[in-house]
């Protein structure tokens, strides 16, 4: 594989060398094949028309597409020219994308579509695509290993967006520790379902380019739509399916014989970017004979950091361990290491303030540059990197992860971890959603707040919350405030968004308990 001082896109030119027959990209919304050899061939052009656009080595570079070939080819061009991959979410209003290409300083602009600029407009430039694409070989790109390769701004649920500095050496890094898995998450003669977005490091990294690394094949969905996904699925005949845990909830809610004769030819089943719920996971190893392997990562980390696959076992509500050449450890809040804790005594109470619970902290050689355009705000001068998420450790040595610092709610100074009350609340039969978070309250400073979407055609009310909550929380963890609506809203990835439910109501909200 390509060694951690080289550039991102020869991925796609080793998976040509090896494997120049073996389709590379099905895109299912457009009917676009490529195979290896004509992926590095269309990536070559693409390249070539970027530096026909002015670009040059360490210019930064957006594209915006959808899950995708097109999104798929740009990536790799913008590299193999020497620039800066700066990709931007698809969906969200051309004045958001504007902000991030004036903070990043593209002045290129890869998409499929018009683009509302109101200050200065991106040249907007169109990958090459065709299958027959001929180009000249393009001029050696010394950009590599410690050069920053991709821009990835964070969703910024506790500030403005920041840009995370991704060099060649992190991303290779992470690609060459989920490789060393055994087995991989994608092996060569694999076929990886991605729905996920590949503008999120999650479908970029374990998904994109590893399936480019093992020269497997990626099959491509611009969105996820439960039917469709396993309509697909069955027609290529689909062996990985990389998935966040809103999309496994619609397949474990699909028939049993469906789901079953859908996925047949499926070996491996991931999930990341949010906890996946005990009962889904169930209702999917029942209809498939498969687990559904779990684990943990961010954006900073390029992504994975643990992997239920380390160990082979998919453990309900574990992330699992560090992937090799990755070392994980739990810290308190000034950065001092303390030794791993364990389970805490109480199994009914579960993440008490003397729980050993501690920030979470990762070092190895796939963590980001720092923040772009400076650096700040990387990893320490021990290599050592806090992520803000709030675990702990098992007795058999597996993280869990109990939450966002910043997502604490502190009611009377006693520490409440939202994913804890969700779990619990999450247990009534009649509940599909639910997310909690902090709300201002005079007397105890801040209390617990409910938002609840209930199952379709079931009843639930605010009491029946509000006592089962009180039959396995302490008093201070019960919600006092409860309330109903319709959905909530997600990220890209499907990860909740809290920040919007703490004071704004969420979409069809009804009034509750209080």
């Amino acid at each position: 594989m390509t060694g951690e001082s080289g550039n991102v896109a020869e991925l796609a030119t080793a998976a040509a060398e090896h494997r120049p027959g073996r389709d590379a990209l099905i895109d299912t919304a457009t009917g676009t094949t490529l195979t290896w050899d004509e992926t590095d061939r269309a990536v070559t052009a693409t390249a070539h028309v970027l530096r026909a656009a002015g670009v040059e080595p360490g210019d930064r570079v957006a594209l915006r597409y959808p899950t995708s070939a097109a999104f798929a080819v740009s990536f790799l061009a913008v590299l193999r020219a020497g620039g800066i991959a700066v990709p931007l979410n698809p969906q969200e209003p051309d004045s958001a994308s504007e902000a991030l290409l004036a903070h990043s300083g593209a002045r290129v602009l890869l998409t499929d579509r018009p683009f509302e600029a109101t200050r200065q407009a991106p040249a907007l430039v169109e990958p090459v695509l065709s299958a027959t694409a001929e180009a000249d070989p393009f001029p050696q790109v010394t950009r590599g290993g410690e050069d920053v390769a991709a821009l990835l701004y964070t969703s910024g649920t506790t500030g403005p967006a920041r840009g995370a500095m991704l060099s060649h050496r992190a991303v290779l890094a992470n690609v060459g520790q989920l490789r060393a898995l055994k087995p991989a998450p994608v092996e060569p003669g694999d076929r990886a379902y991605l729905a996920v977005p590949l503008h999120h490091v999650y479908g970029l990294g374990p998904g994109l380019l590893a399936v480019a690394a093992a020269g497997a094949t990626a099959v491509l969905s611009p969105r996820f739509e439960v039917r469709t996904a396993l309509s697909d699925c069955l027609t290529h005949r689909v062996t990985v399916v990389l998935g966040v845990p809103a999309m496994y909830a619609e397949f474990a809610a699909r028939p049993v014989d469906e789901l079953g004769e859908c996925l047949a030819t499926a070996r491996l089943l991931v999930s990341g970017a949010a906890p996946l719920r005990p009962k889904v996971l169930a209702a999917v190893r029942g209809a498939t004979g498969l687990a559904v392997f779990e684990g943990y990562g961010l954006t900073e980390a390029a992504p994975v950091v643990t992997s239920t696959l380390v160990t082979g076992y998919a453990k309900p509500g574990s992330v699992g361990r560090p992937l090799p050449g990755v070392e994980v450890r739990l810290v308190d809040s000034d950065g001092s290491a303390d030794p791993a804790p364990q389970d805490p005594d109480d199994p009914d109470d579960t993440f008490d303030d003397t729980d050993g619970t501690g920030l979470v902290a990762v070092r190895g050689a796939n963590l980001f540059s720092g923040y772009w355009p400076d650096g700040a705000h990387g990893p320490g001068d021990d290599g050592w990197f806090r992520t803000g998420d709030v675990g702990y450790v098992d007795v058999d040595g597996d993280l869990h992860l109990v939450d966002r610092a910043g997502d604490l709610v502190i009611v009377n100074g006693f520490n409440v971890y939202p994913h804890e009350v969700e779990d619990v609340i999450a247990e009534l039969p009649n509940v599909a959603e639910v997310a909690v978070v902090g709300t201002l309250d005079e007397r105890t400073g801040e209390a617990v707040k409910a938002v609840v979407v209930p199952s379709p055609g079931t009843a639930l009310s605010e009491q029946q919350v509000v006592d089962h909550c009180a039959s396995r929380l302490a008093g201070y963890k019960v919600p006092t405030v409860v309330r109903f609506a319709d959905a909530l809203p997600h990220s890209a990835t499907g990860k909740v968004s809290r920040a919007g439910l703490r004071d704004a109501p969420a979409p069809g909200e009804d009034g509750g308990h209080g």
